[in-house]
């Protein structure tokens, strides 16, 4: 069970999901001329700072309902919510994608006081850029299952959500071997760097 790496993830900046997650809505915040070029500097700052990498394994499973799925080895995770979720699947792709570390060091240097604002446009950047490598991801596997006909569910499932625990991630780290990405994970089940994540979804 070897992961497809992904070395560089080549995304389009979401500007308009930054904008969002930083608490701007098109039809209600007005934002001036200068807010918007001190915006843009900081997103223009953001790039050359992201290692956007990832990592992709697809599996065979078996539900046993109503709460467990389960995995190639004897591994299984066990959430009502994510059975319902797969119930018409018999694969799934585990999938992770990391920031890299560059872009941590400058949002806590800034959000520790060098330069607040700029730091929370760093960080709802990184935080987008990393779930558009999710996508870019699904859109992988989705060209690459047409052959097959074949396709991915619309959306993805994270440990930490309704009832699929967090300590799920334990189990998806080690299987993505994201340590490969420089990406580890505490005794807490959080992945560091912060701008990491990981999901699953279905093959349908």
């Amino acid at each position: 069970m070897t992961p497809l790496f992904f070395e560089s993830i080549p995304v389009t900046l979401p500007r308009p999901a930054i904008y969002r997650r930083l608490g701007y809505r098109k039809e209600a915040t007005r934002i001036s001329t200068g807010q918007r070029e001190e915006v843009e500097g900081y997103i223009a700052d953001a790039l050359p700072l992201l290692q956007l990498k990832g990592s992709a394994l697809r599996l065979p499973i078996e539900l046993e309902k109503p709460l467990l799925i389960s995995l190639p080895g004897g591994n299984t995770f066990a959430s009502r919510k994510l059975a319902r979720f797969l119930k018409d699947a018999r694969e799934i792709v585990l999938m992770g994608a990391t920031a890299g570390t560059a872009i941590m060091e400058a949002i806590q240097a800034d959000i520790g006081g060098r330069n607040v604002t700029r730091g929370v446009v760093l960080d709802a950047t990184a935080s987008e850029v990393v779930d558009a490598g999710l996508d870019w991801i699904m859109g992988y596997f989705r060209q690459s299952l047409r052959r097959e006909g074949k396709t991915l569910l619309n959306s993805r499932f994270s440990a930490g959500y309704g009832d699929f625990a967090l300590e799920n991630q334990q189990l998806m780290h080690r299987l993505l071997q994201m340590d490969r990405l420089n990406v580890t994970i505490t005794e807490s089940c959080l992945l560091v760097p912060e701008k990491s994540v990981t999901a699953v979804t279905g093959i349908v």
